[in-house]
């Protein structure tokens, strides 16, 4: 019985390789990628990286220089994958043009915070309080380019 196995494990590692396809080129990547149904993206704001998908919310520390309503274009994306592929690596991305764009939603501001401050016997107390200033991020789509077609004279 484990002779068969044995025999059965060659055809097993060939047809399981077989079955999920290995991109060649960048291009052949982003069409698998884009023929699946949902993609995410790893994407740098405002120095942290984030793992975001589109109509996410993401929170980040307040963006002074911005206005609700205004569209920002992440530029800085490490990864692009969907559920069975995945494509890292900044140069690879960045020349093929993934567009991920955020809409500022709001600015709130998070929980009550109290900092208190003692020294021992000397009677000492102090408490600051303060709230934590946060902007609201709308992720859009994930726009993948189509290959471009080169038309041959």
């Amino acid at each position: 019985m484990a002779s068969f196995f044995r025999q059965l494990q060659p055809l097993c590692r060939s047809f399981c390789r077989n079955l999920h396809a290995t991109p060649d080129t960048t291009a052949s990547a982003l069409d698998l990628i884009r023929s699946q149904p949902s993609q995410y993206v790893v994407a740098t704001v405002v120095g942290r990286k984030y793992v975001l998908a589109p109509r996410d919310v993401l929170t980040i520390p307040r963006l002074r220089d911005v206005k609700v309503g205004d569209v920002l274009a992440l530029d800085e994306i490490h990864e692009l994958g969907s559920r069975e592929y995945t494509l890292r690596g900044n140069p690879t991305i960045s020349s093929s043009n993934v567009k991920v764009e955020a809409t500022v939603v709001e600015h709130t501001k998070g929980a009550m915070e109290f900092i208190f401050k003692k020294k021992r016997r000397k009677g000492y107390q102090k408490t600051k309080k303060h709230k934590q200033t946060y902007t609201r991020l709308r992720i859009g789509d994930i726009e993948i380019p189509l290959p471009s077609v080169q038309s041959v004279i």
